[in-house]
């Protein structure tokens, strides 16, 4: 009795799609990879060329300082440049107190709107 219980266990097969060979493999790749394509479209215009092109500005106003101009350091305080080098700025925050910045710490150009 035992014997016929154990004859109803047959080989297992794994159910899956039956194989298609050759046909269709480069639609499905292109169907496979266009997810990630759009996902990188989206991320290139959302975050990495408005962060470019902001980075471009700024190099642009480092570039352009001179004598004169009202700047506001990257630490929050507010002078007028005395002198530009080539990688540090000397800038007048007070009376009679200078203090040298690297050029990379000045954050943006003020306008004469910011005056107090």
């Amino acid at each position: 009795m035992t014997a016929t219980m154990f004859n109803i266990i047959t080989d297992a097969f794994a159910m899956g799609p039956a194989p298609q060979g050759g046909q269709g493999g480069t639609s499905q790749l292109i169907a496979s990879l266009l997810p990630l394509v759009l996902i990188f479209v989206v991320f290139y215009f959302l975050l990495i060329r408005p962060q470019q092109k902001k980075a471009k500005e700024h190099q642009n106003m480092l570039n352009n300082l001179k004598k004169g101009d009202k700047v506001i350091t990257a630490g929050g305080e507010y002078g007028v440049v005395e002198s530009v080098g080539t990688n540090t700025i000397t800038i007048k925050i007070a009376e009679n107190v200078k203090v040298k910045y690297g050029k990379p710490y000045i954050a943006a150009l003020r306008s004469s709107a910011d005056e107090e």
